[in-house]
Formats: structure tokens, C-alpha cells, sequence
């Protein structure tokens, strides 16, 4: 009997999302800590998260970080949880990291910021974005990148998601051109995300590297929960420089996150909880874990799910 904790990756944000973080000592902790951190922005760090400001990708993905943070640690230092692993969808990661023990909220703010900037940076000079298609399986997928991607306007797969979903990046051209060809192969949709890059994907090769010199500047912590890694899908325990490792180069590969939940059921997690914002992981594990309990914090109360995650152990 164990629980995983899962944390949203961009795409997921929404605006006012730091204004209802929970009212407990270790979310106060960590939103106090978030904003020395983030204390040179232009603005003050209560404006992370309008609208406006989610438009950048490093806003949306430091907001994403200390949401995932602060109701984590929420749960496991204020209710008592007991999580036994972690899973953090793209930059989800870094917050399955800090509550994995493997990096503290601080370094983790420096290294999304850098993050952030290089993949704003990488998809500068064109229109990017990435899109969801449902209905089809991977080699059905595939197969469509590799029909209808080009030089001028390539498209590559990014995230495994489930069975039957699968996250393609590209130029903004080649994703709107790939929808009625996705259509026809019988996808039940193909929608954009709220996204401006293409991320996990080669184009991002240079994040990667940017981001692998600031990790080398972090002292790993002690290791206290287990990381389903997002380029592999493996779970990685004991082993921080596996998960630094897995930080830094994730960008520029596609996402493992239908193994990830296929694993959890293989290793018999019993409960997953999403923390906010969303609950696109939830529904993801409710198609691929049948019979483990799910719960995304944005739709039912901490009361209740700390009750739910209770009851299934003896």
C-alpha cells in the first residue's frame, strides 16, 4: 500500500494561482522562500501569476514549481502523508524533486528560471507550440511526424502520455497542418496547449546544457522518496544523481509518462494525488490505473483525500 504524489507540467497553469495556496506553516514556509528568491523580478513576485505574466514560460513554470512545492509539502509536513514517491510531469519534475529530498525549493527556483529563458530562447525566431492527439496510438502517431514533418516545419513526438494520447511539438504551420491528416487516421481530437515552445524535442538540445552547468553548481540532498524518471520511465531511488541527471536532459526527449504510470501500478501504488494546478494527470491516471485511487487537490478537498489515502493502508 503506498502513494504517489503527481506534479503538473506547463500547460496546466492558470492565473491567481499562488493567491490559493494552502493557509498551513509549511506552504507559508515555502511561498516565504519562493519569494526571497524571486525577489529581483521586475514587479513584485505576487504578480508571477496574472495573466499577463503566465505568458512567459518561465513565469508559468515557476508558478507550476512552487504550487506543486508548497501543497506537497502541505500534505506530508502539516497532514502527516505518507507519499512514497513522486512524479512530476516535465517541469513538474523540479517539484517532485524538491519533495523527493534531492534539491531544495531554492536551487530549484534558480535552475527553471535559467530553464525557462533558454527554451523562451530556443523558440524565438518562429511560431512553436505543441498539441495533444487523442485517439490514436504511438505508432499511429509517429508515423504521422514522420508523413507530414519537414525541414522547414518539423514535428516530433514529445510526450507519451497514455495509450492512446500523445503530445507532438512543431511549428505552430506544421501542427495545424498535421490536424486533418490526424483526422483522418481517426483521432477523436487534436488540441493545442497552452503553450509557446516546443519543448522535449532536439530543438531544445541547448536548454538541456544550460540547464545540466546550473545543476552542477547543486549539492544533491539526501534522497527520501522515490522519482519516476521522465525520460525513462524507471523509477529512480536512492540515486540523486540519477535525478539530476534526469533533470537536465529531459527537455530535449520525449516524456515517459505512460510508463511512469504503468509502473505505478506495477510497483502497487494504491493512491495518486495531482497537486493543483488541474487535473490533466488525474484523468491520464484514470485511463491507465483502473485500480488505483485518484484525486487531483484542484477538485476534492485535502480532508477528504488525506481520508481516501488513509483508508488504503492496513
Amino acid at each position: 500500500m503506498s502513494t504517489a504524489l503527481l506534479f503538473p507540467g506547463q500547460g496546466s497553469q492558470r492565473p491567481a494561482m499562488l493567491q490559493s495556496l494552502p493557509q498551513t506553516p509549511a506552504a507559508a514556509r515555502s511561498w516565504a522562500e519562493a519569494q526571497r528568491c524571486l525577489a529581483d523580478l521586475d514587479g513584485l513576485p505576487e504578480q508571477l501569476d496574472t495573466a499577463e505574466a503566465l505568458q512567459s514560460t518561465t513565469n508559468a513554470q515557476l508558478c507550476l514549481l512552487i504550487t506543486g512545492v508548497a501543497y506537497a509539502r502541505a500534505l506530508i509536513e502539516d497532514h502527516g502523508l505518507q507519499a512514497e514517491f513522486v512524479a512530476g510531469h516535465s517541469v513538474g519534475a523540479f517539484a517532485a524533486a524538491v519533495v523527493a529530498g534531492v534539491l531544495n525549493l531554492t536551487d530549484a527556483i534558480r535552475v527553471v528560471r535559467v530553464r525557462g529563458d533558454m527554451m523562451q530562447r530556443a523558440c524565438a525566431a518562429r511560431q512553436w507550440g505543441m498539441a495533444a492527439i487523442s485517439g490514436l496510438s504511438l505508432s499511429a502517431v509517429q508515423s504521422l511526424v514522420s508523413s507530414h514533418g519537414t525541414v522547414q516545419d518539423p514535428l516530433w513526438v514529445a510526450n507519451i502520455n497514455a495509450a492512446d494520447q500523445t503530445v507532438v511539438s512543431g511549428t505552430a504551420a506544421a501542427l495545424e497542418n498535421l490536424r486533418g491528416p490526424a483526422e483522418r487516421a481517426g483521432a477523436r481530437n487534436l488540441t493545442a496547449l497552452d503553450v509557446r515552445i516546443a519543448s522535449h524535442c532536439p530543438l531544445q538540445a541547448s536548454t538541456a546544457h544550460a540547464v545540466a552547468a546550473e545543476l552542477r553548481n547543486v549539492s544533491p540532498g539526501r534522497q527520501q522518496r522515490a522519482y519516476l524518471a521522465n525520460r525513462t520511465g524507471r523509477r529512480l531511488h536512492h540515486n540523486p544523481a540519477g535525478v539530476v541527471e534526469d533533470l537536465a536532459q529531459a527537455v530535449q526527449h520525449p516524456v515517459q509518462w505512460f510508463d511512469c504510470m504503468r509502473l505505478i501500478g506495477e510497483l502497487g501504488v494504491t493512491t495518486t494525488i495531482e497537486m493543483p494546478p488541474g487535473h490533466v494527470l488525474t484523468s491520464l491516471a484514470l485511463s491507465s490505473l483502473p485500480d488505483v485511487r485518484v484525486a487531483a487537490l484542484d477538485e476534492v478537498a485535502i480532508d477528504t483525500v488525506l481520508r481516501r489515502a488513509r483508508s488504503a493502508y492496513p
